[in-house]
C-alpha cells in the first residue's frame, strides 16, 4: 500500500501579501495560494486515510497554536490540525486564509511549530518514529520581519526526523530558472539569504521561485498505485501430481505490470430545489459536502404480459426471473439451479505447455495487459529454478507458453510469456494471447502485385507505386523520424517522445476540471496543459524541415486538390442516348418554367423529371412543395379508401431524392410539417382518428422520418433526435376501443 504522509503548509498571510506585484492582477497572496490549491485538491482527490495535512497562518491576525505560550509564536494560528482533509476542511480555508492587517509573525518559528507537529503526529506510541513521508512547504513573499539565531538546531530537528523542507518564494531570485527581481527590499534580500542558508542544511531541501513552482504544476501527477497479486501458487513445466518424479514445479507470484487507468466516473445527483414539492425522501442519500443535492437512486421493474391484469401487465419480482440463451430464435431457459452447467470447472493452475520462438511470435496477437511473475520473495529454491528458466528463455531467443487459471472456477487463459532481466530484477513478463475463435482471417490484395483473373502476376501497373514514388515516400518517412529528433542535457539527440512523459489527456483533463470545480467553484477550467496535447500534432521544427520532401512526395505522386462537391447537383453521370439527342432537355425546352406543375396521377415521374431539369435552389423547394401538397392530398384522399401505400411511396420517392441532392432540410421541414398536421387534425377532410395512428405507423415501419447525421452527413439532426421524432405525442384512441 502507499506510504502513509505528513505534509503541512506554512501560508505567509502577511498585509504585504495583499499588494499586487510585477504587472500581475493578482495578489501576492492569491498568486502563492495557486500552488497551495491545487496541492490541497491533489490531496483531496486521492482520498486516502494515511495522507494527513495541516495548515498554518504566518503573519496572522490572530495566534493559536500549542506553543503561543513561548516567546516567539505571536500571529501564528494553526488553521488546521496535521490529519486527513475533507471538502468541508476546504472551505473553512478558503474562508480564513486571507491577507491580515499585520507584517509581525516570524517565518522560523511557524516552521519550528510545523516541525512540532509533525513530530507529535508521526511518532508511535512506544516512542519511536513511524514510517511516513515528512514534509513541510512554506509559501512567503520573504517581507516578514525572521530571526535567524535558531537556524542550525532548527536544520539538526528537520534531519532528524526526516522531513522534506520546501521553501518557495514569491518573486525570489533563481538564476538557474532565469527569474531576478529588480528594486527588491533589502529585508527581503536577507531573508532570501537565510532561508536559503536554512535549505541547504537541509538533506533534501528545495529552494525554488513561485514562478518556477507554478509552471511544473502543468506536468501531470502518476497515481503510484501498490503492487496487486492476481496468482500465487505453482508455475509447473508437466503435472507433478502424475509424474512426481519428472515434472518441476517452482513457487511464484505473479503481479500487474501494466493496467489501465481510467478517469474517475461521473455519478448523478439532483437540486433539491429543483423538486417540484419541495420536499426530500426519507430515502435519499444526504450529501454532507453537498446539501443541496441529493443522489438519485434508480429502480428496475420487471412486467409481463397478462389479459386478465389492468391494463394487460403485470410485475414481477427479480427472484422470479430465470436466465435463458438464443438457439437460433428460441430462447432456451435454464434454471439458476442448473446455471453450473454453462460453467466449465477449473482448478487454479498455472503451467507451461510449450515453447516457442522468438521469431514465429506476431506481436498482433497480444490481447491485453501485462503481467510480471516473479519468484516468491522468502524461497530461495525457486528464486534460482526461475532465474535457470529465464536465462535459458533468453539465451534460446524464446518464449514459453502457459496456461493459467488465477481461482477455482474461472476461464483458463493462454500467455506467451518473455524473460526479463533488468535492474537485477529477473521475472517473466506476459500477456494473453487469442484463442481460436478470437481471430479475425481477413484476405487482402497484396500492395506490390496485380494479380489478375488469369492468374498472371504483374509488378508494374497503373495502381501500383512506381520507383520514384517509393522513394519519394521512403525519404519523407525518414524526414519525419522521432527517435532522434529530441535533444538531451548535453544537446545530444535523443527520443522525441518518451513513455515517461507520455500522459493520458482524457484522464488528467477529467482530474484537472473536477479539482477546478470543487476547490474554486467560480473560476473557470483552464485551458489543457501544453503537455497533455504536446502529442496531437508533430513538432512544428520537424514539419518545417520536412516540407520540401512532402513537396516531392506530391508531385511523385501527382496529388491534385478536388473540387468541392456542390450542393444540389446530381453526383451521377446522365445517361445519354445513342443518337447524341437529349430528348428531356429538348421538351424541356418547350416548357416555359412557370408552367412546369406535378401531376396528381404522374406525381412520381414528374417530380423526378422535373428535378433533372431543376437549375437553382429555389426551383427545387418549388418542387418540394408541390410535391408535399400532393402528399397532403393523396393522405385526405386515402382515409377513405383504405390503403396508405400510395402515400408512403410518394414520400419515399422525396426522402431520397433530397438525399441524392444533399438537401436533406428541405425533406424534415416537411416531415415536420406533415407530422403537426396529422397531430392537428388537419389532415384529413374528415376526422378519422384511427386513420391517424395507421398513416404514421407506415411511416415509422418504413422508416420515412427525420434524416440524421447517420444517413446524410449534411444533416444535423442527430441519431436520438430522429428516433424520438417518431414517437407520436397524442391521444389516439386504438382499434380496441
Amino acid at each position: 500500500m502507499a506510504d502513509k504522509e505528513a505534509n503541512i503548509y506554512i501560508v505567509d498571510v502577511g498585509a504585504s501579501t495583499a499588494e499586487c506585484r510585477n504587472g500581475r492582477m493578482e495578489s501576492d497572496l492569491e498568486y502563492g495560494m495557486e500552488y497551495v490549491w491545487e496541492k490541497i485538491g491533489l490531496a483531496l482527490q486521492a482520498n486516502r486515510k494515511g495522507l494527513g495535512l495541516g495548515v498554518i497562518a504566518l503573519r496572522h491576525d490572530e495566534t493559536k497554536n500549542d506553543l503561543d505560550s513561548g516567546e516567539g509564536y505571536e500571529n501564528i494560528a494553526v488553521l488546521k490540525d496535521l490529519g486527513p482533509i475533507e471538502m468541508s476542511h476546504l472551505k473553512d480555508l478558503q474562508k480564513k486564509i486571507v491577507s491580515s492587517s499585520t507584517d509581525y509573525g516570524d517565518a522560523m518559528s511557524a516552521m519550528i511549530l510545523a516541525v512540532h507537529m509533525i513530530d507529535n503526529g508521526t511518532r508511535l506510541k512506544t516512542g519511536k518514529l513511524g514510517k511516513y513521508k515528512r514534509k513541510i512547504v512554506l509559501v512567503t513573499d520573504g517581507r516578514g520581519i525572521m530571526d535567524d539565531n535558531d537556524l542550525k538546531s532548527l536544520a539538526e530537528k528537520v534531519n532528524e526526523l526526516e522531513i522534506e523542507l520546501v521553501v518557495v518564494g514569491i518573486d525570489f531570485d533563481d538564476l538557474e530558472y532565469g527569474f531576478k527581481e529588480e528594486d527588491k527590499p533589502s529585508n527581503k534580500r536577507s531573508n532570501e539569504k537565510v532561508l536559503q542558508v536554512l535549505v541547504e542544511s537541509c538533506k533534501g531541501g528545495t529552494f525554488a521561485t513561485m514562478a518556477e513552482v507554478l509552471e511544473s504544476l502543468a506536468e501531470p501527477v502518476v497515481k503510484v498505485t501498490r503492487p496487486y497479486c492476481n496468482y500465487r501458487g505453482r508455475l509447473s513445466l508437466g503435472d507433478y501430481n502424475k509424474y512426481p518424479d519428472t515434472a518441476a514445479y517452482i513457487d511464484v507470484e505473479r503481479y500487474f505490470k501494466t493496467h489501465q487507468a481510467r478517469p474517475p466516473g461521473a455519478s448523478s445527483f439532483v437540486n433539491k430545489t429543483s423538486v417540484s414539492n419541495g420536499e426530500a425522501s426519507g430515502q435519499d442519500t444526504e450529501m454532507t459536502d453537498a446539501p443541496d443535492l441529493s443522489a438519485v437512486k434508480s429502480v428496475i421493474t420487471y412486467e409481463i404480459s397478462d389479459p386478465s391484469a389492468p391494463k394487460g401487465k403485470r410485475d414481477v419480482g427479480r427472484e422470479e426471473l430465470s436466465k435463458a440463451y438464443y438457439y437460433g430464435s428460441t430462447a432456451v431457459p435454464i434454471s439458476a439451479s442448473e446455471e453450473n452447467v454453462t460453467k466449465l470447472e477449473t482448478e487454479q493452475s498455472f503451467e507451461i505447455i510449450g515453447f516457442i520462438h522468438n521469431d514465429k511470435y506476431e506481436r498482433y496477437l497480444n490481447m491485453g495487459e501485462c503481467n510480471i511473475t516473479i519468484a516468491q520473495s522468502v524461497n530461495d529454491k525457486a528464486k534460482m529454478a526461475l532465474s535457470s528458466l529465464i536465462h535459458a528463455l533468453h539465451e534460446l531467443d524464446s518464449y514459453a507458453i502457459a496456461r493459467i487459471v488465477t481461482k477455482n472456477g474461472k476461464d483458463p487463459q493462454l500467455l506467451v510469456m518473455a524473460p526479463s532481466i533488468e535492474n537485477e530484477v529477473e521475472a517473466l513478463l506476459d500477456v494473453p494471447l487469442p484463442f481460436a475463435e478470437d481471430v479475425r482471417i481477413y484476405s487482402f490484395p497484396p500492395l506490390d502485385r496485380v494479380i489478375t483473373t488469369s492468374g498472371a502476376i504483374m509488378k508494374k501497373h497503373r495502381n501500383l507505386p512506381n520507383d520514384d514514388l517509393v522513394k519519394s515516400m521512403s525519404d519523407y518517412v525518414d524526414s519525419m523520424d522521432l527517435s532522434t529528433f529530441g535533444r538531451d542535457e548535453n544537446g545530444e539527440p535523443t527520443e522525441y517522445m518518451t513513455n515517461e512523459e507520455t500522459y493520458a489527456p482524457g484522464l488528467h483533463r477529467i482530474n484537472q476540471a473536477i479539482r477546478t470545480r470543487a476547490v474554486q467553484p467560480d473560476k473557470p477550467v483552464d485551458d489543457p496543459p501544453e503537455i497533455l496535447v504536446k502529442w496531437s500534432h508533430p513538432p512544428p521544427e520537424l514539419v518545417k524541415k520536412a516540407a520540401p520532401k512532402l513537396q516531392k512526395l506530391a508531385e511523385a505522386a501527382d496529388v491534385k486538390k478536388v473540387a468541392d462537391k456542390v450542393r444540389g447537383k446530381r453526383i451521377r453521370d446522365q445517361i445519354k442516348p445513342l443518337s447524341g439527342l437529349d430528348v428531356n432537355s429538348l421538351l424541356n425546352s418547350q416548357k416555359p418554367r412557370a408552367a412546369r406543375k406535378i401531376t396528381m396521377e404522374n406525381s412520381i415521374p414528374d417530380f423526378k423529371q422535373l428535378l433533372e431539369a431543376s437549375v437553382s435552389s429555389s426551383e427545387i423547394h418549388d418542387l418540394v412543395s408541390q410535391m408535399a401538397k400532393i402528399i397532403y392530398q393523396m393522405a385526405a384522399n386515402t382515409a377513405t379508401r383504405g390503403s396508405f401505400d400510395v402515400v408512403t411511396a410518394n414520400m419515399r420517392v422525396l426522402r431520397s431524392q433530397m438525399m441524392d441532392l444533399e438537401m436533406p432540410e428541405m425533406y424534415n421541414d416537411f416531415i415536420r410539417a406533415f407530422k403537426q398536421k396529422l397531430v392537428a387534425g388537419e389532415l384529413f377532410e374528415n376526422e378519422f382518428a384511427s386513420s391517424k395512428r395507421e398513416l404514421w405507423f407506415c411511416v415509422k415501419s418504413k422508416r420515412l422520418g427525420l434524416i440524421d447525421t447517420e444517413v446524410s452527413e449534411h444533416s444535423d439532426i442527430s441519431k436520438e433526435e430522429a428516433a424520438q421524432f417518431y414517437v407520436l405525442s397524442t391521444e389516439l384512441p386504438s382499434r380496441t376501443k
